[in-house]
């Protein structure tokens, strides 16, 4: 069996934007000499909830591309659910550090509920043509 590396390119990149949206935290800490917490920062607390939906949505769909790709699904369809997260994504971080409109919010939770919803949907019929 090949290794899942479709899955593990757009693991790299999400993680990239992960690791974006953690320094764009981290510099606002240092600039605002916040300790904990977002210090009644404004713009601190919008970074925070950045990070911790990019935290709370990517394992699973990242999880779900991994499986998707090792029970076989069409190196296509794992590229377009694949871009479809990360734009996502992307789009959403855009919208937390300020640098993109309203509009990236919505685009960016879309495309990754999208991604995330038809990733598990795949992974389901994959998995229940193996079962029986």
């Amino acid at each position: 069996m090949n290794p899942p590396a479709i899955a593990a390119f757009y693991s790299g990149l999400n993680a990239l934007i992960l690791l974006w949206l953690t320094v764009e935290v981290v510099l606002r800490r240092r600039s605002g000499r916040i300790s904990l917490g977002d210090g009644g920062d404004e713009v601190m607390n919008r970074l925070i909830r950045g990070h911790a939906n990019a935290t709370e949505t990517m394992p699973i769909a990242l999880i779900l591309l991994i499986l998707a790709e090792l029970l076989g699904a069409p190196g296509l369809a794992l590229h377009g659910l694949g871009v479809l997260l990360t734009v996502g994504r992307l789009l959403h971080g855009l919208r937390f550090t300020g640098r993109g409109p309203m509009a990236f919010r919505l685009y960016g939770m879309a495309a990754t509920l999208i991604a995330t919803v038809l990733l598990a949907l795949c992974v389901i019929g994959l998995a229940a043509g193996r079962l029986f």
